[in-house]
This record gives C-alpha cells, sequence and structure tokens, in this order.
C-alpha cells in the first residue's frame, strides 16, 4: 500500500540533518534492465515484455546505490505488470533501499504486459501529493507533484519523464511553467529528454528562473555518456550545495544526484 497521508506530522529538519540540507536523487532505472551497449538494445529488448532472472538482483544492486538519499525521483518504473513478475518496482526499491513512504504515478496502461510509471521514494512523509497528466499527442506521460511544509510556504518536487519530440517537450515545459510558478521553494528532477541548450530547455529557465546548478553533466548512455538529459533545476532560494552524476551501470541512463540546502523559513513538517 502508498503510504501517502494528506495531513502532515511534525518534522523538524534540524534534529535530523544537521545545516539543513536534502540528498536528492534522480534516475531513470529503465525498470531494472542494466545496459552496457547499444547492442543490449537488441539483444535485451525481449525483457522490456517478459520478466528475467537477473532482474531482482539488479533492482536489489539499485537499492543499495540509493539508500543513501532523503528523497529519490524514479522514471521507467513498472507498477506491477508480467515483465516485472508483477512487482510494483517502486514498492520493492522502497522497501529494499529503507524508505518508509513511496509513491507511484502510472501514466500508461498496457494491462498485464506494462505499466509505465514514475516513481517517488522519501524519508520524510510529504504533506501531499497530486498527479497530472501532460499534454500531448500521444498520452502516456505525467509529472507528480509532491509538496513537503506548510501550505504557505511549502518545498515543491516535480518529478516528471519529457516526451521524445520537441513540439511535445515545449507544451510540456509550458505546463510545467504553470506549475512552477505557484511557488517559491521548488525543484524539478527527471529524465527531460533534451540537452541544456535546447530552445524549449531556454524556455522552461527563462518562464520560470529555475536554475542548473552546473551545466552539461552527462548522463547518456550509462557506458559512454555523451548527452545531458536528466537534470536537477532549482530555485533561486534554495542553495546548492553539490550536483554530480554517479557512475552506476544498472540501467541505460547514469543516476544524477544534489545537496540542497533550506532557507531558514523553510520548515518541513
Amino acid at each position: 500500500m502508498q503510504q501517502t497521508v494528506p495531513i502532515p506530522d511534525p518534522f523538524d529538519l534540524d534534529d535530523e540533518a544537521p545545516g539543513r540540507r536534502l540528498r536528492l536523487l534522480s534516475y531513470n532505472i529503465q525498470v531494472g534492465i542494466r545496459a552496457v551497449s547499444y547492442r543490449d538494445y537488441l539483444t535485451k529488448s525481449w525483457r522490456h515484455v517478459l520478466p528475467h532472472s537477473r532482474l531482482y538482483e539488479n533492482l536489489s544492486h539499485i537499492a543499495r546505490a540509493i539508500s543513501d538519499f532523503d528523497i529519490v525521483a524514479l522514471q521507467e518504473v513498472d507498477a506491477g505488470s508480467l515483465r516485472s513478475g508483477f512487482i510494483n518496482q517502486t514498492e520493492f526499491l522502497a522497501k529494499k533501499a529503507g524508505f518508509p513512504f513511496w509513491h507511484h504515478q502510472t501514466n500508461r496502461r498496457l494491462g498485464k504486459i506494462a505499466q509505465h510509471s514514475n516513481g517517488l521514494l522519501s524519508r520524510i512523509k510529504p504533506s501531499e501529493i497530486s498527479s497530472h497528466p501532460l499534454p500531448g499527442r500521444v498520452p502516456g506521460r505525467g509529472v507528480m507533484v509532491v509538496r513537503y511544509g506548510r501550505r504557505d510556504n511549502p518545498l515543491v518536487l516535480l518529478l516528471l519523464h519529457m516526451a521524445l519530440s520537441a513540439r511535445a517537450r515545449r507544451r510540456q515545459f509550458e505546463f510545467i511553467a504553470q506549475l512552477v510558478n505557484r511557488y517559491r521553494h521548488v525543484v524539478v528532477m527527471g529524465d527531460l529528454n533534451c540537452q541544456p541548450d535546447s530552445p524549449e530547455m531556454r524556455f522552461l529557465l527563462d518562464a520560470t528562473g529555475l536554475c542548473e546548478p552546473v551545466h552539461g553533466l552527462k548522463t547518456f548512455p550509462s557506458w559512454r555518456p555523451m548527452r545531458t538529459l536528466d537534470h536537477i533545476l532549482t530555485s533561486p532560494s534554495l542553495k546548492v550545495h553539490d550536483v554530480h552524476v554517479m557512475q552506476h551501470l544498472l540501467s541505460d541512463h547514469l543516476p544524477i544526484a544534489t545537496e540542497i540546502i533550506l532557507p531558514d523559513d523553510l520548515r518541513l513538517i
């Protein structure tokens, strides 16, 4: 059962994390399929529709890789279908990595074959979670909006996996910009499927004031990173202590991590 409760419990970050720091990670896990070359897209393509013997071993490796973080955004997770052995991968990783709170957003349902989802793992109880479909000619993309803290001054995380086409991404970023501009303290994290200097990314940054703290961290393909597809964007109100790509060859993407420092007036409760 997903542990999401709309009523917040008291939580004083100062007692748990000196310096008011939060460690964040974004990871496209390719439904737990390890990839080490382009050839794997052909030879392992059947693993996108059928379960395989190495799946849980690789998911366990992923769980160890993400276990040191406070909040994790997952893309390309399966919510429980034939290819995942009917296991909700977000729940599996939450239990393996010791995250008390988790939530999944299924955006494309293909019956028993696949349940394409985004996932959230969190050590802090969210005060509210909402899901929104992203615009596009082809349905199946969505954004999860996760709020921590008080309604009048929250920390808001937008977790998403963007479309492949630039035209669709532009429409989706227009929608995302409207969400971002409702709040002061925002983090956008996920597989945005575009480079930092793309027209649609420049639109999003100009329209919202979001910042990419470190430019051009390459995350794809994992075995020879050449493209910057995975991003963590932050509001100017949030200080960023560190941003880096982790060298875990457990998917076709590398995970991107950051540590943010919360302003004094922001309480996560």
